[in-house]
């Protein structure tokens, strides 16, 4: 993993700039642009309710390669009927003819208020500059726009080798809310200048993202608009693709993947605390994903976390309600090494009082053994906060 602030892929543009549609001049309306045709594959909200660049967006990347992506923030563009689908076609219309490239090669990414129509003027008007300002060096600034209630912009780099030619993969994601990925929930976008089939990325990329984004969560929602895409435009010159190779660029989508993913849990509106829940000896894969996820999402936990209390009783009864193959007296828990029951009991109250120091840190492990089969599972999560109603109470105003 390479850290650095001014990323960059070869045969990749970006610019962001601000259109107005943010509070203050921030940054809120960005272009990431491949200087020749891309393989496309994206994975999309499964909220039945869904916003129009995500039925746009959709279409197109099923259609064929795809070279741009415009992003706007402030206003989802969901629930607006066939003026917001329209008001999506005309965004990608104009940036194509600024461009000179087809309308069917832009996709289309919103993130902000829903039920809203997008103030398509000021989008109208701002295209140009976008187009001007297009840098190689423009991805940090894609990075920022794309920010809402995030604290920081989210970005994440990987070289490697293939056939003997480097390639290089630059992801970028913004989330910090409405987070329970399925694949739902945030923005994130990733691209390389690797030689790849959409047959080989198309199932690599989806586990991936069912490995990474899939795994976090924050407060169980799960949005109308987000989608991760990945854009390959092949610049990297390197010949078709062998195993050893598969398995390098595999390696760098997920720890790529995984690492904003990270961040997001990390930057989950008003927490203090990354929380990872591991679940083991669950009887099937399904258990141990369940489990994990009822007990990351459940409201008692995370605020006994934030309050520093191992109120392992919540862990129990959120176990009890997921609906897994679960034995109450088989069960055992840790919380960053400290097991604190045993049998379904709790231990001592020295552990529990140790269990309790352990959650002062900002990153907290808690390891659950159902002692039924072999099968186990994580997901990252965070505390729930005083701020996070804070946040969500006044969103719109």
């Amino acid at each position: 993993m390479k850290k650095q602030d001014n990323y960059s892929v070869p045969g990749f543009l970006a610019s962001a700039v601000s259109a107005g549609l943010k509070k203050n001049g921030r940054l809120d309306l960005s272009l990431i642009y491949s200087q020749k045709q891309a393989v496309a594959v994206g994975v999309f909200t499964t909220n039945k309710v869904r916003a129009a660049p995500v039925l746009l967006s959709q279409e197109r990347i099923k259609k064929g390669p795809i070279r741009a992506v415009i992003t706007n923030t402030g206003y989802a563009n969901a629930c607006t009927g066939i003026q917001g689908l329209n008001d999506a076609i005309q965004t990608a219309d104009i940036v194509a003819k600024e461009l000179g490239i087809h309308p069917e090669e832009i996709a289309v990414a919103s993130t902000g208020v829903i039920g809203a129509y997008l103030p398509l003027n000021l989008i109208k008007d701002a295209i140009p500059s976008l187009i001007r300002n297009l840098s190689p060096n423009g991805f940090r600034s894609v990075a920022e726009a794309l920010m809402t209630t995030d604290l920081f912009p989210k970005m994440s780099y990987f070289e490697g080798s293939a056939g003997g030619y480097p390639f290089h993969l630059l992801g970028l994601a913004k989330g910090a809310g409405m987070i329970m990925p399925n694949m739902a929930t945030m923005l994130s976008f990733l691209l390389t200048d690797i030689y790849i089939d959409s047959q080989t990325l198309c199932p690599m990329f989806r586990s991936a993202v069912e490995c990474t984004f899939n795994k976090i969560t924050v407060d169980g929602e799960t949005s109308t608009n987000d989608m991760v895409l990945i854009m390959a435009n092949g610049d990297a010159g390197n010949p078709r693709l062998d195993s050893s190779d598969i398995e390098e660029f595999e390696r760098g989508l997920t720890e790529v993947m995984g690492e904003l993913a990270y961040m997001i849990a990390k930057n989950g509106e008003g927490a203090t605390k990354v929380v990872i829940i591991e679940v083991d000896g669950a009887a099937t894969r399904d258990d141990a994903n369940t489990a994990a996820r009822v007990v990351g999402n459940s409201n008692l936990v995370k605020t006994a976390i934030f309050g520093q209390d191992a109120n392992w009783g919540r862990i129990m009864a959120a176990l009890g309600r997921s609906g897994v193959r679960l034995e109450e007296n088989r069960v055992q828990i840790w919380i960053d090494g400290i097991k604190i029951v045993d049998g379904g009991l709790m231990t001592t109250e020295r552990e529990e009082r140790q269990a309790a120091d352990r959650l002062k840190k900002e990153q907290v492990t808690i390891t659950i053994h159902l002692n039924q089969g072999r099968c186990k599972d994580r997901i990252i999560t965070c505390d729930l906060t005083y701020d996070y109603i804070r946040i969500n109470a006044g969103y719109r105003t």
